[in-house]
Order: structure tokens, then sequence, then C-alpha cells
């Protein structure tokens, strides 16, 4: 059962942004609505109610809005035309469709003055004898009956004749109602048989007998005669809504998981989810990366939404990802996007960042053996060019301290007159071949 609440009428409000205390209009049909509450006290100033097709059975709660004026029940269960006299400036009551069999229930509206317009088509109260003039004669305010208008010499003539059309149509009536209560009273006996499984299946249930036990049920559903009644709508209703609802159950599909566009270990992955053509070329005149997308001509910009980033970009589209590595460095705050009016295409153009560092292979160092062995002047140029690398052996730490001799064994800070050349460190006696000592050279250890 659907109910009337704040939030469905704040929803149909949007018109009247979404504020109800001085709504005008709202439109809740197709709501499966089984009951009128609420409005009459969230919507005081309530001109034009629109309730069709749903499953109202009764005219209820509306009484209070004083300012209505145009009523639509059409496509409902009513069976009474009640609780309308509060509604001082109702001038169109629309109940087409729906089961009124109490035609007498239109003196109900006598008090509504100002009602000009009444549609009863497809009640059963329409296949009364004498039904138009009935009604003709009860409501002399109506200008319009069922989409015709009411004629002056239509309404003498049916004045004339009042009472006994009004004895005719309340016979009517009570015929009417025995035969609906007896209809009631077979029907409910009918599924009270069904549910204990009495009876023997007729020739066309034993056809249907090789069929599936839902199909069989199916099509017995909606064979089998029953008499058109607001019991027999209400559980047509919900007999669809059941096999709706069973069948989004079944037709459920798992959740997909995201699309992963960069992997654990940091690497951009390119995507082209929506499958449109695209131009990744490179500026070098301006210094700049430029993107053509392809993009649909008459597709909403709205429907867009781009992402640069400096090592790529990505671009949604209708929630499509569209993503691709670029191969240099941008800046994405000056980046810009533009959208041509004759093609629709995405052009996107990203500057290059500055400095940007590009890493190269690292070159092995040639040992100190072959540069001895190299003496010709093309390996002493190779040689120059390879890159130049500060090695420190992290075996020990250096102490730059003693690399100078000192005066005096004793540790402390150097003497202010500076160090003297003439002392040098004691040398080991053992030297390479060709060795110079040089005493304007300072000692290494």
């Amino acid at each position: 059962m659907v109910h009337i609440t704040e939030d469905l009428i704040r929803r149909r409000a949007e018109h009247n942004e979404c504020e109800i205390f001085s709504l005008e209009e709202v439109s809740l049909h197709q709501q499966d609505i089984e009951k009128i509450e609420h409005i009459e006290r969230w919507c005081r100033d309530l001109k034009i109610l629109y309730l069709q097709n749903n499953l109202i059975p009764r005219i209820e709660n509306v009484g209070r809005l004083k300012k209505l004026e145009y009523l639509n029940l059409a496509l409902n269960n009513i069976q009474v035309i009640e609780n309308l006299q509060g509604c001082e400036n109702l001038q169109k009551l629309d109940l087409t469709v729906n089961f009124v069999g109490r035609l007498s229930s239109v003196e109900s509206l006598k008090e509504n003055i100002h009602l000009r317009q009444l549609f009863l088509v497809g009640n059963p109260c329409t296949l009364f004898e004498g039904y138009r003039e009935y009604v003709v004669a009860t409501l002399p305010q109506l200008k319009c009956l069922d989409g015709t208008e009411v004629t002056r010499s239509e309404r003498i003539a049916a004045n004339q004749g009042l009472e006994d059309l009004r004895r005719r149509v309340l016979e009517q009536e009570d015929e009417y109602l025995i035969k609906n209560a007896r209809d009631k009273e077979e029907e409910v006996n009918r599924k009270r048989a069904e549910e204990t499984g009495s009876g023997a299946l007729d020739s066309e249930k034993q056809e249907q007998a090789s069929e599936s036990d839902e199909e069989r049920r199916e099509k017995e559903f909606w064979h089998t005669p029953c008499p058109f009644t607001p019991e027999s709508r209400l559980e047509a209703h919900r007999h669809l809504e059941a096999k709706r609802k069973t069948k989004e159950k079944g037709n459920e599909k798992k959740a997909k998981p995201p699309r992963t566009l960069i992997t654990a270990d940091g690497r951009v992955l390119n995507i082209n989810e929506p499958k449109l053509d695209f131009s990744l070329t490179e500026d070098d005149d301006n210094n700049r990366i430029v993107l053509d997308l392809a993009v649909y001509r008459h597709m909403d910009t709205s429907l867009m939404d781009v992402d640069v980033q400096p090592t790529y970009v990505k671009v949604a589209i209708k929630g499509k990802i569209f993503q691709l590595v670029l191969p240099a460095e941008v800046k994405p705050d000056s980046s810009t996007a533009q959208r041509s009016q004759t093609t629709g295409h995405l052009l996107l153009l990203m500057p290059r960042a500055q400095g940007e560092i590009k890493v190269t292979k690292a070159a092995t160092r040639p040992s100190k053996d072959d540069r001895c062995r190299r003496g010709s002047s093309d390996s002493k140029k190779k040689e120059r060019s390879l890159p130049e690398r500060l090695e420190v052996d992290a075996s020990g730490t250096v102490d730059i301290a003693n690399i100078v001799t000192r005066q005096h064994s004793i540790e402390g800070p150097l003497e202010a007159s500076g160090w003297n050349p003439t002392v040098v460190a004691p040398l080991d006696d053992e030297h390479s071949e060709g060795f110079v000592d040089n005493p304007d050279v300072p000692p290494l250890i």
C-alpha cells in the first residue's frame, strides 16, 4: 500500500521549488495510492489535484480544500460520491471509469454551487434508465455532463418528471446493489474452492496440465471470468505487482566491480570505454600537447567531465571513462578544454611543464685498468662523454680533520699559523714503481 507522504508531495512540487504550503497544483497520478490523506492539512491553497489511475476506494480528507477548483479521480475504485461539500470553489469533477453505482449520491453535489463540469463515463450508474435526465435535474448548476453541454430545453424537460426519475433510479440502485452483493459472494466461494482444491478440472485446464505450474496459474488467472469490481481490480493490480517484483528479483544482476583506472603499483592504464576516435599530437611551436576527442556532435556538454593530471588525462562521457597517458608532463592549471560548434569534438590544450626531468639509461663507468689500456683519442672522447658521478666509499667515514697533519699529537684544533708543509706523515716503505715524493703536495692520509 502506497501512502501520501510529505516527501512524495515535495518531489511532485518541483515547479514550486518543493514548497508545499503554497502549492496550488499537484499531480499524484499512477502512484498506486489507496487512500487520500494529509493533503487538506499540508496544501490548503490547492486549486488543482490530479489523483487519476490509482486504487482509491473513497473520496475523503479533501473537505478543507476551500480553493479547490478541479479534482480528477478517474480510473479509481470509488463507489459513492461523498465528502465534497466543503470544496466551495469546485468547478470540475472527473470520476471517469470508477464503480459509482449509487446514482442518488450525486445529490451531495448540490451544495457545490460553482460546479460546472461532471464526468461519470464508465461507471455502472450510467447504464441506468433516465441517468442523464436525473443528473441534469438534480444539479441545476451543471453546464456540461460527460463532455456534452446541457441545454436549457433539456433541463426543463428533466425537471418536469424529476419525481418519477428519482423513483426509477432508486429501484435500479437496489437491483444493482443486490446483484453486486451476489457477485461478491460468488467470487468469495470460487476463491475458497480454489484454495481447498475442490472440484474437477475442466477440459481447458486438463490441456494446460502438461505446462509448468507457473504458466498454468498465470493463464488461469487471466482467462477465468470474474465480475468487474473494485476487489477484482485491486487483485489484478497486486498480481501484476507481485509478478513484477519476482521478475526484478530473478533478473537482478550482480554489481559490477569498479573499473581499474590505476593499478596497485601506480601505473595509469589507457581506457576507451565510449570507443571514440581521438588524436594526440605534440605542438612543439607552442610547447604543448593537443588531444582531439571525437565526441558525438549532438551530445550535451554537461554530460562530460574533464580531469587533466600532470601525466594523464581522464574524460567521463555519460559515465563512460576515456583515459590516456600523456607522453610528457603537462600543467593541469593552464590546460583548457574547448568544444567545436560544428563537429562537436572536444579539444584539450595542455601546456608542457617546465624543467621536465627525463630519465636516461645509466652508462657503466669503465674500471681503472680499462682506462689505462685505452690510449686512443676516441676512447678518451667517449670517456669524457660519460656522466660524471661522485662515488663515496660506504665502508667507512672519512675523517676530514685528519687530512692535514697537526703539530702536536694531542687532538685539538689546528694551529692558527696553518700547517707546515715540511712536516709530513711517515710513509710506508713500499711504494709503487715511479713514485716521486713531492714535498709541495700535502699528504692524503
